[in-house]
Formats: C-alpha cells, structure tokens, sequence
C-alpha cells in the first residue's frame, strides 16, 4: 500500500507539472517551482544512487524534449538538462545517504540546493557560461525559483508525511 501512495504523491506532482505551470504563464514560469526536479528529488532519497541517476536522465530528456518544443522558458542546448538531471538525481542519493535527516526544514535546503545546482549545472552545459543571461538565472531567477521548489516541497513533506517515509532500498 504504502508504494502506491508514494506513486499517487509522484503522480500529483508530474500531473502539477503540466497542468499548474503552464497556468502560471511564461513571465511566471521563471520563478515558478520545478514540480518534475521535486518528484526527482523526493524519489532520489528513497532510492540507490543508479537508480536516481536513471530517473534524472529520464526526467532531463523530457525536460529536454520540452524545451526543444517551446513548451517551457528554460534555454538550453539539447542534453544539457538530461546530463544536469542525471547529476542532480546521482548527487541527491548520495548526499542524502550521507547526510541524512528526516527534518522538513533540512529538506528544504536540500530541494534548494538541488534545484540551483540543476540550474547552473544545464546553463553550463548549455553554453551560457559568461553570458549576461547566465548571470541573471544564476543570481536571481534560479535561487528564486529555488526557493519556491523548496516551499512546495516542504509543504507536500508536510502534507503526505507518512505517504512519504523514507525508505532507502538496498
């Protein structure tokens, strides 16, 4: 029972993916949180190392699709964000492992973090580096779009707090 509440929970947010972003319009969508990297993230700490990273190149190759398509506001070279997911999903196993700690507000700072180095991880790879928009995203829209991903993130951790137990699978 419990794996279908944590797919239910994954599900609302892939569904709050498509459904409320696009709501919030493209001058919006900047700031606007990440739900796809939140469910990346919230699986990444349940999960083994090569399985985040899998889910991450999953999820940056449909993030890679999208943006090809227009469909989403972040510019990037194809690949930049499947390799930047892939990262980000590796790292969040791992740190988590590392440092672990069931507290929502350390998770906050983990959806942070994981979102701002996604960010700065897809315009590098993307050939953005030295340019004026890469300095924008970096000091100002991708912290703030950092700090909503981690308020909804501890709002769902808060919401569904048994739905979503940490669980590592060996």
């Amino acid at each position: 029972m419990r794996r279908y509440r944590f797919a239910a929970v994954m599900l609302l947010l892939v569904v709050s993916q498509f459904w409320l972003r696009p709501w919030m319009g493209t001058e919006r969508a900047r700031w606007a949180p990440d739900f796809l990297l939140l469910a990346l993230l919230v699986y990444s700490i349940r999960t083994t190392p090569g399985r985040a990273s899998l889910a991450g190149f999953l999820v940056g190759l449909l993030g890679d699709a999208l943006t090809t398509t227009g469909l989403t506001s972040t510019p990037a070279a194809f690949g930049a964000g499947a390799l930047a997911h892939t990262v980000v999903g590796y790292m969040a196993a791992w740190g988590k492992a590392v440092f672990f700690a069931e507290n929502v507000l350390v998770s906050g700072g983990f959806f942070f973090a994981g979102t701002w180095i996604r960010d700065v991880l897809t315009m590098l790879a993307g050939g953005f580096a030295g340019s004026s928009e890469f300095f924008w995203q970096i000091a100002f829209w991708s912290p703030l779009k950092a700090f909503t991903t981690a308020v909804v993130g501890m709002i769902v951790l808060i919401t569904f707090p048994r739905w979503l137990e940490a669980r590592i699978v060996e």
